[in-house]
């Protein structure tokens, strides 16, 4: 599970599974969120019907065998097909796999339940044993102190966590976790996951809480066929999986039919043996390298969808599901929607950031590696998921050792032990305090990028005396001054991310390169400053869904009129995750104005969107979703219902209540949306964006004292986000205090130099002022910004004058 960091709360995930990630329907509260921070809500997934209340488990042997009807599909459980897969199932019975998660049992439980203690921000917890249960007693919802049963093992190594069951079916991951190392090497102990934290009872990371629930982040990843069945309208679990931890079924689909077809005739060779797929892009595939190269080559090009990569993806990517209607070998996309590249979960270079878990999807597919056509099982043994070789060898078995091994590509002849491929390749990170994990992005080290864009590199992870200059240097006396590497985005979204003028072009030259990662070209065509049209079209038609994806955020906020003809060919997309974006999208064109011959199409991709919010019906942020979804359709009463909800499961969570807030404008009910904010608030009372909210709805209703304290408020907790101190600027100017509102700007302009609005607004209120030196160097610097604007060439000259 997934465990979040503090400085956004919202994100925090439970560990080991792979967290939930922002679908198309992340919910952007108005007037407050921005771009930049779109697609950080987590997604949504479809309801289905409750079978029990509770959790059941089927024992994997006694799993029927739907032999009488071979064309429906039933999962058959990981025996079934030990029967005549035994050396496969030898293997998957060794590995992480088959014990990510198990009952609690003298054999699976690795932690010290005799009477253990551990204190943490003033609780003191206790493990013990009664009969053959095992027990914690620990801060519950309340605060207080009180027994509970641990139900299930959750991972093995490092780390093993413990879950424990309530009784409305709802699976909480304890945040006290045992340290499953040997205790040479620091192992054998109890430790807690936010060890630099005081997670108590009132906070949202507690275990208790919605960001700590087994059965939306944790349960798709750790079981096998599983089914959460939430009942939103008695908001409980009856969450369902034919297996408890990932078995074969969890890779290769529900095993009925190939069943049947051994059953019935095992000398058979049909076209398919009753398979849902087949991984067989390796099958007499060869690496050879060219005479004086030192990359191999693959014998066959790589086929355009890497069956393999999208079905490990789907628990080894940071993403958000859709569906549970997932199929291996399909696109990940068919139901999930994946993360882009954003500032909140990467560097520039696309390295994953040291607070978030390192879901490798993304930085194999911004590899070359990956480019080159390798996939998962020429390094992993699929049933084991252990590494095929010991050391380098795995990198071995397509580089050649004596090439890479030698002191003219290492240069580190004076070190023992040799750094090994991975220590510069692959740097390591550690998350959940002891897992320490490779990026998979393969990349070369580039400390020349730490220096411009602030990106970690492998050379400054051991030499952390020496600075990023340094290690630079170094590199460029053994390699040669060009160091660009199969990664070359860096500079482009370090562009876009500090507001840099060329930020446009640099990511429309990346968004539009054959030779740049799909994900990676997805990330610049959703990031760019303003779209463009040509761009925009042919992202859309691209072959790789990320890209069409990454082309339809981009689309977010254009005018309804402008986006019919770009988005509404994604309403028949073969790939469900682009059908549902762009009916999102779409969803503020009215039916009597759209096409007749799109209607039915927008009708199938809009009930699409609405079932995967209502998979997620658990989550605030999905109601929140399916709230603007309605809004959008103009029914402000089913938007604020589902407004409503999402703040019954959750009082805090801060764009439920500023969307409801706003809504509230609309309808001229400002003094309901105050009431909503304060009590968010209560909840919440350092969410920068409800404060921000707050003061804009204090102004409309003219009490402007009041609103400059909570927009000010807003300014100083997030002085990330430019917009809360260009509207507070704003606010302080319009009440005559143009000096503290140019302060206000000053400093913003420092974390953001090149921003347009706080550009424009200190050359206002500098004219405004009679500050006319002032108002002419802000107006230069636009002009750098905007070389192209007469009205701002003429201002310029007059400002001269």
């Amino acid at each position: 599970m997934a465990r979040g960091s503090r400085k956004n709360r919202k994100d925090d995930k439970l560990r080991k599974a792979p967290a939930p990630e922002p679908v198309p329907s992340a919910p952007r509260p108005p007037r407050v969120s921005h771009r930049a921070t779109r697609r950080w809500i987590v997604g949504a997934s479809a309801a289905v019907a409750a079978i029990a209340v509770g959790l059941l488990w089927f024992e994997p042997s006694k799993a029927p065998v739907q032999t009488s009807t071979p064309a429906e599909l039933a999962f058959v459980g990981s025996e079934s097909c030990a029967g005549c897969h035994e050396a496969e199932a030898s293997l998957w019975r060794t590995s992480q796999h088959r014990r990510a998660m198990d009952h609690a049992t003298a054999q699976s439980v690795r932690g010290d339940f005799n009477d253990a203690t551990f204190d943490y921000a003033g609780t003191r917890s206790r493990f013990f044993r009664k009969d053959d249960k095992f027990l914690v007693e620990t801060d519950g919802p309340d605060g207080k102190l009180a027994t509970f049963e641990v139900k299930y093992t959750f991972g093995l190594e490092p780390l093993q966590q413990y879950l424990i069951q309530f009784a409305d079916g709802r699976v909480q991951a304890l945040s006290i976790a045992w340290d499953t190392r040997p205790k040479e090497q620091g192992g054998q102990r109890w430790f807690h996951l936010y060890p630099d934290g005081a997670i108590t009872s009132s906070d949202s990371l507690h275990w208790t809480k919605l960001n700590q629930n087994w059965n939306f982040m944790c349960a798709e990843c750790h079981s096998t066929d599983v089914h959460k069945n939430y009942d939103a309208a008695q908001d409980r679990f009856a969450t369902t999986f034919s297996e408890i931890s990932v078995g074969c079924e969890a890779c290769h689909g529900a095993g009925s039919r190939h069943v049947a077809w051994a059953r019935v005739n095992p000398a058979a060779h049909g076209a398919d043996n009753g398979l849902l797929v087949r991984f067989d892009e390796r099958t007499g595939i060869t690496w050879s390298a060219s005479a004086g190269k030192l990359t191999p080559v693959r014998s066959a090009p790589p086929p355009g969808l890497r069956k393999e990569v999208e079905t490990c993806g789907r628990c080894h990517a940071r993403r958000g599901q859709l569906s549970e209607d997932w199929i291996p070998g399909r696109p990940l996309s068919d139901t999930h929607r994946v993360s882009l590249l954003d500032r909140q979960r990467f560097h520039a270079d696309g390295q994953m950031r040291d607070d978030e878990e390192t879901y490798n999807y993304a930085p194999f597919k911004q590899s070359r590696m990956f480019a080159k056509g390798v996939t998962c099982s020429d390094c992993h043994d699929p049933h084991s998921a252990t590494l095929k070789a010991p050391g380098d060898g795995v990198c071995a078995q397509c580089h050649t050792p004596a090439k890479y091994e030698s002191v003219a590509h290492r240069h580190h002849a004076d070190i023992s032990p040799q750094p090994s491929c991975a220590s510069c390749h692959m740097p390591e990170r550690r998350y959940m305090v002891v897992d320490r994990r490779h990026d998979h992005g393969f990349r070369v080290p580039r400390p020349d990028l730490s220096m411009q864009t602030g990106a970690p590199n492998a050379c400054n992870d051991c030499h952390r005396d020496k600075p990023a200059a340094w290690a630079a240097h170094q590199i460029e006396g053994w390699f040669g001054p060009d160091r660009r590497g199969h990664q070359t985005y860096a500079r482009a979204f370090h562009a876009a991310w500090s507001e840099a003028a060329d930020a446009q072009a640099q990511l429309a030259a990346i968004a539009e390169s054959a030779d740049v990662p799909g994900i990676v070209r997805a990330s610049a065509l959703a990031e760019l400053p303003a779209p463009i049209p040509d761009l925009i079209r042919h992202g859309l038609s691209d072959s790789d869904p990320l890209v069409r994806l990454g082309a339809l955020d981009r689309l977010e906020g254009a005018p309804a009129d402008q986006l019919w003809p770009l988005a509404s060919p994604q309403l028949g997309d073969p790939v469900r995750g682009v059908r549902i974006r762009a009916a999102e999208l779409l969803a503020a064109v009215p039916s009597a104005r759209q096409p007749a011959a799109d209607r039915d199409k927008f009708a199938r991709a809009a009930a699409e969107f609405v079932a995967a919010q209502k998979l997620n019906a658990d989550r605030p942020d999905a109601r929140t979703a399916l709230g603007n979804f309605f809004l959008r359709q103009a029914n402000p009463g089913a938007a604020e219902a589902e407004y409503r909800a999402a703040l019954r499961l959750d009082p805090s969570f801060a764009a439920a209540a500023v969307n409801l807030s706003d809504l509230y404008r609309q309808l001229g009910r400002d003094g309901d949306g105050e009431k909503i904010l304060r009590e968010a608030l209560s909840a919440s009372a350092q969410d920068a964006s409800l404060h921000h909210a707050l003061g804009l709805t204090l102004v409309r209703l003219k009490r402007s004292e009041e609103a400059l304290g909570e927009l000010r408020r807003a300014a100083s907790l997030d002085p990330g986000q430019m917009r809360y101190a260009y509207v507070y600027a704003v606010g302080l100017n319009g009440v005559g205090r143009r000096d503290d509102a140019l302060s206000v700007l000053n400093q913003s302009l420092r974390g953001h130099p090149n921003n347009l609005e706080l550009l424009s607004a200190a050359l206002n209120i500098s004219r405004e002022k009679g500050d006319i030196a002032a108002a002419l160097g802000y107006a230069e610097r636009l002009a750098l910004l905007r070389p192209d604007d007469p009205r701002l060439a003429n201002l310029i000259r007059e400002l001269k004058r």
